[in-house]
C-alpha cells in the first residue's frame, strides 16, 4: 500500500558541497571543515552567534536543518526529529580527553564537555527553530533505513507530529557527511524505504 506521505525535500552536506534535492546549491574553497561551516553560515546569511561555539557535529546538523528548513519556508513547529550516525559524540569525546589526560595541564572545558553526547545537536536544532517535539538519536554502524521509515510512519500517523526531519549526521576528525531529509503530506516522492536508502545510502 502506497504511504500517505512524502519525502518532499533532501538535502547533503559532504565534500565541501551542499545538495538540494539532487541538485548542487554550494561549493565551498578550502578543504576543511571548519572552512566549509564558516562558508556555508555566511552563504545562508544566518545570524546566530551561539553556532559558532557549537562543536562539529552541531553545527553539521544545525546546518542541514538551516538549509532544509529554510529552503522549505517551513515555520511549522511541530516537526519531530530522528537523527543517527556512526560516531556519536566521539570527536568531542576525543577532544575532552586530551583536556583531562594531561594531570600537568589538567583543564576540562565546560564549552567542550557540553558536547559529549551526541543528542545535544537535537537540541540545538530545536532551539533554532523553537521546536518543542519528539526527537530521538540513534547510534548504528550503517544506517537503519527501516528503524527511521517505521519511527517517521509512526510518529505522522499516530498524529504524535505533523512532519519528521530524518538525518544521518556523521563527524569525525575532519569527515563529515549529513544527509537530511524532511517527511510530510503533500507533494514529493513516496515515504518508502527503497527512497529513502536511494537518498541516504547512495
Amino acid at each position: 500500500m502506497r504511504s500517505p506521505h512524502v519525502i518532499s525535500h533532501w538535502v547533503s552536506l559532504a565534500d565541501r558541497q551542499i545538495n538540494l534535492d539532487g541538485d548542487p546549491i554550494f561549493d565551498a574553497k578550502g578543504t576543511g571543515f571548519a572552512d566549509f561551516a564558516r562558508q556555508v553560515y555566511q552563504f545562508m546569511e544566518i545570524s546566530y552567534p551561539k553556532f559558532h561555539k557549537m562543536d562539529a557535529l552541531s553545527k553539521l546538523a544545525f546546518l542541514g536543518a538551516e538549509v532544509l528548513l529554510g529552503h522549505a519556508g517551513d515555520n511549522e513547529k511541530d516537526i519531530a526529529l530522528l537523527f543517527m550516525n556512526r560516531s556519536g559524540s566521539l570527536d568531542t569525546d576525543l577532544r575532552h580527553q586530551e583536556s583531562i589526560s594531561n594531570p600537568d595541564e589538567y583543564y576540562p572545558s565546560p564549552a567542550i564537555f557540553v558536547y559529549t553526547l551526541a543528542n545535544i545537536c537535537l537540541g540545538e536544532v530545536s532551539i533554532r527553530h523553537q521546536l518543542q517535539t519528539e526527537s530521538c538519536f540513534f547510534v548504528s554502524d550503517t544506517f537503519d533505513a527501516d528503524l527511521m521509515y517505521n519511527y517517521a510512519a509512526y510518529l505522522l500517523q499516530s498524529g504524535k507530529s505533523k512532519k519528521v526531519l530524518c538525518a544521518w549526521v556523521e563527524y569525525l576528525q575532519g569527515d563529515y557527511r549529513g544527509i537530511f531529509y524532511l517527511v510530510e503530506e503533500g507533494k514529493g516522492v513516496e515515504h518508502h524505504m527503497n527512497e529513502i536508502k536511494k537518498i541516504v545510502i547512495t
